[in-house]
């Protein structure tokens, strides 16, 4: 299901940005020579689809992907207007990295530069977390949104006559 976010009314929270400090975490926009990074990154954690949108988000002027970052490793990442204009995400975090705030920072520097770009909403599209999206940004379930967007979409493009076997 997707969510809807009021982005006209968040702002940024100092607790988050405290929480990545102490952390010794960094959260930016990815850099063009990063995408090769990001995707090598991506895909044995997340698949080839969401690669393909950071892909997208990343080659966007301004790039709309957010990475996090420690100590030179990345840690993970979040994106807008990849798959559509107005939509948040994908965004993950590496599995060792979870539960230290990480995917919140993303979200709210991923939600605040579409805010800054001027939408006044936010569709969240497939929500996996809802409790988490509602609770940190306050998103609310769009009715009627399954399958949504996602409608159709094709999961393996293997044209005819080609052999996928070795």
């Amino acid at each position: 299901m997707d969510m809807l976010v009021k982005l006209y009314e968040l702002s940024p929270d100092p607790k988050v940005s405290a929480r990545m400090e102490a952390e010794g975490v960094t959260i930016r926009r990815l850099l063009a020579p990063e995408l090769k990074s990001l995707t090598d990154w991506l895909v044995p954690r997340f698949g080839h689809g969401w690669a393909s949108e950071a892909t997208v988000a990343a080659t966007r002027s301004p790039p709309t992907c957010f990475i996090a970052i420690k100590d030179g490793q990345l840690l993970g990442f979040a994106c807008h207007d990849a798959t559509a204009k107005g939509f948040f995400g994908p965004t993950g975090v590496d599995e060792a990295a979870r539960g230290k705030g990480i995917g919140h920072a993303l979200l709210l520097a991923t939600l605040l530069d579409m805010r800054d770009q001027g939408y006044g909403y936010g569709v969240i599209g497939g929500a996996g977390p809802m409790g988490f999206y509602r609770t940190a940004v306050g998103a609310i379930p769009i009715e009627g949104s399954i399958p949504g967007i996602y409608k159709g979409m094709l999961r393996t493009a293997v044209p005819d006559g080609v052999d996928h076997s070795d």
